[in-house]
């Protein structure tokens, strides 16, 4: 009896490498997986560089306006100008080794679960370092010297993580601080925990139409509240960040920040900064040594402070 022809699914026009054509897969899942995870990507800014360790971010100050004396010559006024400078951090990876005998053992898949799992991880990560960021830019000082630009803001609120009313209270201070500082009205988010947007959902002044609300009990969704987009998040950072950890974005501590009793964070887009230098990668190697498939995600970005006027932390204390 003559063998069988086998159609390899693994292999490209059946030669090469037997799961060449698996790999795509798994990198499709893990960049879905990380895409669909995080919730600040789209958020504020984002720059990539080619090689480096750091990159950087041009600010300049406002123009003024005056007015002018006939016969008296026009010389133009000085503009300030400053520059943020954002650093990459140490090379960031989820992993996950599955052995051949095991894999063979074991009776439902799991690559996929895994492929997903490491794209969340990474996806969660980015969240935290960029939501601790934002926090760093509320404390933070104006980048540019002159009275065009203010420093970020910070509002105490002894029960906004309890209390709808003073929860909404303090988001319509921190939209009017932002207007006060210039910032657009367009792309302003607001960063809560469950806990906190849940309570907001629930507020009738929030989401009851009577009240031009646009959220929904039902649905347990409230979209918008001062012109400003809710954003639900598990990761919102409310312990003091130190260190040299994962969290604290490594040996550098880029984003070490005392984020004690944060209830929300609301930033515009311009706010932060990241900084890519390997975006979103995935790679998948058979190790015959150890009998095995090593899968790896990975990427190498930095955090940073863009305009601390376009942010606002709501705290407890």
């Amino acid at each position: 009896m003559s063998n069988a022809t086998i159609s390899d699914i693994g292999q490209v026009n059946n030669t090469g490498t037997a799961d060449a054509l698996f790999l795509k897969v798994f990198s499709g899942e893990v960049l879905s997986s990380f895409e669909q995870a995080t919730v600040t990507a789209d958020k504020h800014m984002v720059r990539t560089i080619a090689n480096g360790k750091s990159a950087q971010f041009p600010v300049m100050g406002r123009s003024s306006a005056s007015y002018h004396t006939p016969g008296n010559e026009i010389t133009g006024t000085a503009l300030n100008h400053a520059e943020k400078i954002i650093t990459i951090n140490d090379l960031l990876i989820s992993n996950h080794f599955i052995a051949n005998i095991q894999e063979a053992k074991n009776h439902y898949d799991v690559r996929s679960v895994y492929s997903s799992e490491m794209g969340r991880a990474l996806a969660f990560q980015m969240d935290k370092h960029v939501l601790q960021t934002m926090v760093q830019a509320a404390a933070a000082s104006a980048n540019v010297g002159d009275s065009g630009y203010a420093a970020g803001t910070i509002i105490t609120d002894a029960d906004a993580d309890t209390s709808a009313t003073s929860l909404i209270s303090s988001i319509f201070t921190a939209a009017e601080n932002l207007d006060d500082a210039y910032v657009p009205s367009e792309g302003r988010f607001c960063f809560l925990k469950p806990a906190q947007y849940y309570l907001l959902a629930n507020a009738t002044n929030a989401v009851n139409v009577d009240f031009s609300g646009r959220g929904s009990i039902a649905d347990g969704t409230i979209p918008q509240l001062a012109g400003i987009n809710l954003i639900k998040t598990s990761h919102l950072p409310t312990a003091n960040v130190t260190g040299t950890g994962v969290d604290a974005g490594g040996a550098g501590g880029a984003q070490v920040v005392d984020a004690s009793n944060t209830v929300a964070i609301i930033t515009h887009t311009s706010a932060v900064g990241t900084v890519k230098l390997m975006d979103l990668a995935v790679e998948s190697e058979y190790d015959i040594r150890r009998q095995g498939t090593l899968m790896v995600a990975k990427y190498a970005m930095g955090h940073g402070v863009l305009r601390p006027e376009a942010a606002v932390q709501i705290q407890t204390a």
